[in-house]
């Protein structure tokens, strides 16, 4: 069972619906949703990983991860969303993580990495070989991204093999228009911490973006496959589980 400390942070399994529902909870904060839960189907099929202070013992992030097969992926949350029927053909294990979220006013990096390292240890212990999930951006305005989104065009499109085709019905086909020299600054600045740090393990994502007015959020569906993480990468997480 995952169960990792750091000076600040605990992050461990939620073992009762009681606990599940703190996620649920916070990420009804997190999402801006009405109601005092956020809730699906999923959640049921999911391990919820509950980061918390240990100062006060609040509640400051949770995730959840889904393990699946490639010929289960059209299953996913993800392929709610994203045609993922290239990816059936993937022959090993996966992992979806998802509902990823930090409490409001908790900006420290540490939480997302002890996320990370919960993560690496789920990875480990259950020899997964590809993490998916959608990466959000706030609000579903696109200009406000244009150098974001270049620089994915750029530099970090799926490969063809992989690459998820159109299924929501409003999306941004940012891949289709902008072949300009992103401000790499700006674009990295504007970049969701999670999406980042999934470029920095050699991840990629699709080449459209989905307009999500429930949620207000755009996302991009991001795929890393453990074979393709840096060596160096690798050791930098584990170093978090030890």
């Amino acid at each position: 069972m995952i169960a990792l400390l750091n000076r600040r942070y605990t992050a461990r399994v939620a073992t009762s619906k009681d606990e599940v529902s703190w996620a649920q909870a916070l990420r009804a904060r997190c999402f801006g949703i009405e109601c005092a839960y956020d809730v699906d189907q999923f959640d049921v099929l999911c391990t919820h990983i509950l980061i918390h202070s240990e100062a006060d013992n609040q509640l400051v992030g949770c995730f959840r991860m889904m393990p699946l097969s490639g010929a289960e992926i059209s299953n996913s949350y993800s392929a709610q969303y994203y045609d993922l029927s290239a990816l059936e053909k993937f022959s090993g294990r996966m992992v979806e993580m998802g509902r990823f979220c930090v409490a409001p006013a908790q900006n420290d990096p540490d939480i997302l990495r002890l996320a990370l390292g919960a993560m690496t240890a789920y990875v480990d212990d259950n020899a997964i070989d590809f993490i998916f999930g959608c990466s959000s951006f706030a609000g579903i305005e696109t200009e406000k991204y244009l150098d974001t989104f270049a620089m994915l065009t750029a530099r970090h499109l799926a490969p063809k093999r992989w690459l998820p085709q159109i299924k929501a019905p409003c999306v941004f086909e940012y891949a289709a228009h902008l072949r300009c020299h992103p401000d790499l600054k700006k674009a990295r600045l504007q970049m969701p911490p999670l999406l980042r740090t999934y470029l920095t393990m050699g991840g990629w994502v699709s080449d459209h973006a989905v307009i999500d007015r429930q949620l207000n959020t755009l996302h991009v569906f991001t795929g890393v496959e453990i074979a393709a993480i840096p060596p160096v990468r690798k050791r930098l997480m584990r170093a978090v589980v030890g």
